[in-house]
């Protein structure tokens, strides 16, 4: 059995949260070059010229990418062979504290019925999964509010198929409009429950831009929904073109014969997340 200090998890967290506030991984500024390049409309490929120089402005000065630094979201994968010497929640809440006061980043979390800021941006969500081995893999993401008011879940049903999910998520992109900042990076769950599909849809933006799910009929449906989303001509910012989304990441479970879940959550272009394994 490995012994791990949460002193460690704090400290790796601090730094998390910073470099995903400052710094946007690079599969998403090379996405926005490459629609860039293939962009007809003038104001549209204006637009990700400058998403690019926002992300090399902010890498350069190390200011947040965005003003809105997001409520910090954890997924946890813990190895059956770590043992955590304390409290690995406290832990993770003291370094995201820790990380926003010492990267100057705006605290954004307050009680939902008071309004009253918690001036510590915490307590964060954090997902726990168990797996094999003695490692433990820590993966953040600080979600802005723009994007996530606008995510949505609807319980289909079989009969509704294909066509109804499809629909449900241009439905969606559609109310989202451009309040979103576009484009948008689309995670869709599909399958468990109530609770399930939206984790699944959370889950699925940590993936590369770009990459395909290992299902052969998920990686049909992310293909055509994005060809359908890009068709909607929001375009980045809601200023038209061919570059509403610049991925769609499907992620599936098994659910109830009765029942088809489908949670969409949208990404706006400053997805910020970060990862790394202790």
């Amino acid at each position: 059995m490995r012994l791990l200090r949460s002193e460690k998890i704090s400290e790796a967290i601090e730094q998390l949260v910073i470099d995903a506030n400052y710094f946007l991984p690079y599969d998403i500024v090379s996405a926005v070059k490459e629609a860039a390049g293939e962009e007809k409309e003038r104001k549209a490929k204006n637009v990700l010229y400058k998403i690019v120089e926002n992300y090399k402005t902010a890498k350069k000065g190390e200011y947040p990418l965005c003003q809105d630094t997001g409520i910090v979201v954890v997924f946890l994968e813990v190895g059956n062979d770590v043992k955590i010497e304390g409290d690995i929640y406290k832990a993770i809440n003291r370094g995201v504290e820790a990380g926003y006061n010492k990267g100057f980043l705006r605290k954004s979390v307050a009680d939902p019925l008071t309004r009253k800021n918690t001036g510590t941006n915490t307590p964060c969500v954090v997902h726990t999964e168990i797996k094999p081995g003695n490692m433990l893999k820590i993966s953040i993401m600080t979600k802005g509010a723009g994007a996530e008011n606008k995510s949505a879940v609807k319980m289909l049903t079989p009969a509704d198929g294909e066509e109804g999910i499809i629909n449900f998520v241009l439905e969606t992109v559609k109310k989202a409009g451009a309040s979103a900042c576009p484009p948008y990076i689309i995670g869709i769950g599909i399958g468990g429950n109530l609770e399930r599909a939206p984790y699944l849809a959370k889950k699925a933006l940590l993936r590369e831009i770009g990459s395909t799910n290992t299902s052969k009929e998920a990686a049909v449906l992310e293909k055509k929904t994005l060809k359908l989303i890009n068709k909607l001509n929001i375009g980045p910012l809601g200023f038209g073109g061919i570059t509403t989304a610049l991925s769609v990441m499907v992620e599936t479970f098994p659910c109830h014969i009765a029942s088809l879940p489908v949670a969409v959550n949208i990404q706006c272009h400053s997805s910020r997340h970060k990862s790394i394994t202790i």
